[in-house]
């Protein structure tokens, strides 16, 4: 028996190696261009003249101009940027929930649009629905939390836009991020296939059914969900492609679950990032769940108006 479950798990893992080490190769070349790219918009001094220009819509959410900042730097490159930028802008608790809710729905926006475009949802969707609750979520927690607008001046000196300095620190920072990122997309689609193999998938599809459906998600993207919120989507990319690709679950439920986890992924690290900073994590945490119960169920609606209408057509 002990022979048998030993085969069974060294044939799953096995199973697992090729597809993430593509995988692996693929979300490391992406991220690895996407913040090379960065590095030149930093060393231009390029984002900061954008956010000059994007100042007067971040006022009308309650927030100083420079805060604009923190959220243009996350867009592009991840929440680790936009939470270093906002911590020197020494923020008060309200308009750091605020910048956090912002940069936890719309971070990375390149390298994670096109995990999820591989997954087979479309791209425009998935970028639309990650900035826009970005901004809706933002104009909403400015109307209840209410409080006046501070603003702060960021000052950069000639040492931070030297371009040495700034290679090198993109050279260590991208080294460790590659490190962690191989490490857990291959130790994930190991787990993934483990946890398939001997029937666990199948139990916390029972076991969280509910907690799927209240979110308008379908059962079988309950190993998924539970991915997408501990790890993140870059991280989880390879478990996330290769159970789209296997056909086990319909193009709408991965449609679905996509467009929940636009707004609402990565609530462990990412979540006690922004709280640690002084961020009010349940705030955080909540409305973007609210958000993507909402946008969910919006979606189901269409499909079944659509469904609908085809009924009648025929």
């Amino acid at each position: 028996m002990i022979h048998n479950f030993s085969h069974r798990a060294l044939a799953a893992a096995k199973s697992a190696l090729p597809n993430a080490i593509k995988t692996s190769i693929w979300v490391v070349k992406i991220t690895l261009a996407v913040s090379f790219a960065i590095l030149f918009l930093k060393y231009f001094n390029i984002v900061p003249w954008i956010s000059r220009y994007a100042s007067p819509v971040f006022y009308h959410l309650g927030l100083p101009g420079e805060a604009s900042l923190a959220f243009l730097s996350g867009y592009f490159t991840n929440v680790y940027t936009a939470i270093a930028v906002a911590v020197s802008l020494n923020l008060d608790p309200r308009t750091m929930t605020i910048v956090g809710v912002m940069a936890l729905c719309a971070h990375n926006m390149i390298t994670e649009t096109l995990v999820q475009k591989k997954t087979g949802t479309n791209a425009w969707w998935i970028a639309f629905v990650r900035t826009a609750a970005a901004f809706v979520l933002a104009a909403v927690l400015n109307l209840i939390m209410g409080g006046e607008v501070v603003s702060n001046v960021t000052h950069y000196t000639q040492e931070q836009l030297e371009f040495l300095p700034l290679l090198k620190e993109w050279a260590i920072t991208s080294f460790w991020l590659v490190l962690k990122m191989v490490t857990l997309i291959i130790s994930l689609s190991i787990l993934q296939k483990l946890l398939n193999e001997f029937g666990i998938i199948a139990a916390l599809s029972k076991v969280l059914g509910p907690v799927m459906t209240f979110f308008g998600l379908g059962r079988k993207t309950s190993f998924l969900w539970i991915v997408a919120n501990t790890l993140g989507l870059a991280y989880g990319a390879a478990i996330m492609i290769d159970e789209a690709q296997s056909g086990n679950i319909s193009k709408r439920d991965i449609d679905c679950l996509n467009t929940h986890i636009c707004s609402s992924h990565s609530n462990l690290e990412d979540l006690f990032l922004v709280s640690s900073i002084g961020a009010i994590w349940w705030i955080v945490l909540v409305s973007r769940w609210c958000f993507s119960f909402a946008i969910v169920w919006l979606l189901r609606a269409y499909y079944f108006i659509k469904d609908k209408r085809a009924a009648s057509a025929v």
